[in-house]
């Protein structure tokens, strides 16, 4: 197994209002741990003269940052809706692609949000329909395993925490449950 020095945090950090400080707090706790911490970038403002030019330097920045990345610790709290940020979601797929360890977590405000289904229902609505699969308002089947997140992020994490907390967005106890789960993983 290839050791683990580096780690790769994916989540709705970078677009937080206090990013830089969020982030410096995630690259502490890898660094007690004897951790590099890998961030994106904080997102600011874009020049609209040259926004694609932006976009594409921020993406292979973050690709030359995954490669770097021993592991990964994605944060799946739910973001601007039922799922976590999407390019959370696409960073842990190219880490798994690279066959990278990836831990994972999501903090939520309340219990009753821990599940998947739970959360769409709040969010954009949905019911059984009379066969008791749970559909949209578009009729789209909503995946219902019982499980935090949907099936392709839940199975490639080798831990996945559900943390109930009142700050999902700034909670790093998930973050420290990953760490010391992925230090004992890297011994």
């Amino acid at each position: 197994m290839r050791p683990v020095r580096s780690i790769w945090l994916a989540g709705p950090e970078p677009w937080l209002p206090q990013a830089e400080a969020q982030g410096a707090r995630q690259r502490a706790l890898c660094a007690d741990l004897g951790f590099i911490g890998l961030t994106a970038p904080t997102i600011v403002g874009t020049d609209p003269d040259n926004a694609e030019i932006q976009a594409r330097e921020l993406y292979a920045e973050r690709m030359a940052k995954l490669r770097q990345a021993d592991a990964g610790v994605v944060n799946l709290t739910p973001w601007r809706g039922p799922s976590c940020a999407a390019s959370a979601a696409f960073e842990a797929g190219v880490l798994a692609g690279l066959g990278r360890p990836i831990l994972a977590y999501l903090n939520v405000a309340d219990e009753s949000q821990a599940e998947y289904v739970d959360r769409v229902e709040a969010h954009v609505g949905a019911q059984r329909d009379e066969a008791g699969v749970w559909r949209d308002g578009d009729g789209c089947v909503v995946e219902d395993f019982g499980l935090p997140e949907t099936v392709m992020l839940w199975a490639e994490a080798r831990r996945l925490f559900v943390i109930v907390t009142e700050d999902p967005l700034h909670d790093l106890t998930g973050l420290e449950l990953c760490l010391d789960a992925l230090a004992l993983y890297a011994e």
